[in-house]
């Protein structure tokens, strides 16, 4: 029986922001199909540093891996975007140093999670919804889905994009966090990774 774990933060571990409705790991073994089930060892509030404590606690049932991480190491880094710089070029120099840093945790994350031999498939950082910082954040989160977005295309590793998935204001519960109408899309969209025999490439 294919047993699916999903690890990483709040973006899977979402159920004290929609009290009263489903969290991500019960939209999807509502969705998932004929005799797949799933878990949850995500942890709100885990960064890359995190995947390992949870790695250590896979059921030893587990087939099949979803990673769901980043976002709070990009949210430790956030304060270099309103730190004092020279020029635009001293900015961006600012960024790249947050991106190598950001390059080399994710990577040894990732490096743990291949040991298992399971096969894995990773999620970008959402965008934010709407606020009067959301032009900022957005471009800012570019430079550490761009480490993502590479790790799965050189690995070979099959990509949810939440970034096209969550789309619409409602899908957010607060301006981190999924709602119970964003983790459907997400429950969705890893549902048909499942039906697909993990043969997608981009999931969205």
């Amino acid at each position: 029986m294919p047993h699916l774990v999903l690890l990483g933060d709040s973006i899977f571990d979402n159920a004290r922001y929609v009290p009263g409705e489903p969290d991500v790991v019960r939209q999807l073994q509502a969705v998932l199909p004929g005799a797949w089930r799933a878990s949850l060892l995500a942890v709100d509030g885990a960064t890359t540093h995190s995947l390992e404590r949870q790695l250590a606690r896979l059921p030893g049932d587990a087939t099949h891996l979803v990673i769901s991480m980043g976002g709070n190491d990009a949210l430790g880094a956030s304060h270099i975007l309103y730190a004092p710089v020279p020029n635009v070029a001293g900015a961006v120099e600012r960024l790249g140093e947050a991106q190598a840093r950001f390059a080399a945790d994710y990577e040894g994350a990732l490096e743990r999670a291949a040991a298992t031999g399971l096969p894995t498939a990773i999620c970008t950082i959402y965008d934010t919804p709407p606020r009067p910082e959301q032009a900022i954040i957005r471009t800012a989160l570019t430079v550490f889905n761009d480490i993502i977005s590479r790790a799965a295309f050189v690995r070979g590793l099959p990509l949810i994009d939440l970034r096209l998935l969550l789309n619409e204001e409602a899908d957010y519960a607060n301006p981190i966090e999924p709602s119970a109408r964003g983790g459907a899309k997400m429950a969705g969209a890893i549902a048909r990774l499942a039906a697909s025999e993990w043969r997608l490439q981009v999931v969205c």
